[in-house]
């Protein structure tokens, strides 16, 4: 903090103090990340502070006009005179510079697929099907597509398998990954084990994000332990690139718990983990509140991990319930709150979750206290 000027120079100081911070840089806090931000606990943003007017101190020498016969002699930027750079004021309503051209699209543009995007679900299998009998596997993949979910035709799974086949072993990467789960459940195909890896794993080194974090799962159940986890990481880092908040989630483990990994990776535990909460993947904001609340790869931050833990707890994520009502009963992250502690154990021991610490906490609230939890836990169970 300022000082506190004398009385005798005091308006001179304050005077000058102005003109110095019209001067000084403007920096812009940016908004906190982690946990979502409660209503009311928006991050504040930096202040611009513009000019305010003040005059100069008494005997500062006024500001001379500038010469504009001299002005017209010389340009801005030639290199004559010193730029006085842009202030606030001028770069406020600035025009923005012009886009760049946009790119021609040189492709060969898919009328099928177009329709199928805009809804056109028949239109898309009229021009698609005559395409999948020529052997396009595009194609195929779309009719076996609109075949499965049954989108303006009657649904058909055991077509749809078919399609997927002939397009799997025409090479599309996304028909493989589905006709190996066809494989490997055997639905309406003789169930193929051995095919169904193959082919998982040749969609996934084509780059298929979803048969990456499938193969991966392959891996480890086929090398239980360490072994596999390693052995499935780099099918994990692919996948979790790519956004699939599974693969996401089953990286910040490893690079937590496996030993031997590169310490630049462990270091990333906890932002792939964050990546996967934000996905949605209630699993992972509950790991996110524990670590932020215990500590776990980083700092601690108690009313972040109490955020995340209410948002997987409001996504019906059983064992989060359960963790929020000891957060409010022991005022970790939150103010201590009773009703609503006993409102999350009501709602985890209905799923079957039993506490027999927060059974003896809710057996110890009043009537009133219990009854407003129940009331609570019945309007949340209906909304």
């Amino acid at each position: 903090m300022f000082s506190r000027l004398s009385s005798k120079s005091s308006r001179a100081a304050a005077l000058l103090m102005a003109v110095a911070l019209v001067a000084m840089p403007v920096r812009a806090q940016q908004p906190a990340t982690g946990a979502p931000a409660e209503e009311g606990n928006a991050p504040k943003r930096g202040r611009i502070t513009p000019f305010n007017g003040a005059a100069p101190p008494e005997g500062a020498a006024p500001q001379q006009k500038p010469n504009t016969d001299a002005a017209k002699k010389t340009k801005a930027g030639d290199g004559s005179t010193p730029s006085e750079g842009v202030n606030v004021i001028d770069r406020m309503g600035a025009q923005l510079p012009a886009l760049p051209a946009e790119k021609p699209f040189t492709g060969k543009v898919d009328d099928a697929y177009g329709a199928f995007q805009r809804g056109y679900y028949l239109t898309a299998m009229d021009l698609a099907l005559p395409r999948a009998q020529l052997g396009d596997p595009a194609a195929q993949t779309l009719v076996a597509s609109i075949l499965e979910q049954g989108l303006g035709v009657a649904r058909d799974a055991k077509e749809a398998a078919f399609w997927y086949g002939q397009a799997a072993n025409n090479g599309d990467p996304a028909a493989m990954f589905k006709y190996a789960l066809i494989l490997m459940e055997g639905r309406h195909v003789k169930r193929d084990r051995k095919k169904s890896e193959e082919l998982m794993k040749k969609a996934a080194d084509l780059g298929n994000a979803s048969a990456q974090f499938n193969y991966g799962q392959t891996l480890v159940a086929d090398m239980p332990g360490e072994k596999g986890l390693k052995a499935a990481m780099p099918y994990y880092e692919k996948s979790a690139e790519q956004g699939i908040a599974d693969a996401q989630y089953a990286l910040s483990q490893i690079y937590l718990n496996v030993d031997g990994i590169d310490e630049n990776k462990r270091a990333r535990a906890r932002e792939w983990l964050q990546r996967a909460a934000r996905a949605g993947y209630d699993t992972a904001q509950l790991d996110m509140a524990i670590w932020l609340v215990e500590g776990i790869a980083g700092d601690r931050n108690l009313e972040e991990g109490f955020a995340w833990m209410k948002r997987a707890a409001e996504s019906g994520n059983v064992v989060a319930q359960n963790r929020l009502s000891h957060l409010y009963v022991n005022a970790i992250g939150t103010r201590p709150d009773p009703v609503e502690a006993a409102k999350w154990y009501v709602l985890s021991r209905r799923a079957g979750l039993k506490d027999d610490a927060l059974e003896d906490f809710y057996l110890g609230l009043n009537e009133r206290q219990q009854k407003s939890a129940l009331a609570a836990a019945n309007k949340f169970r209906s909304s």
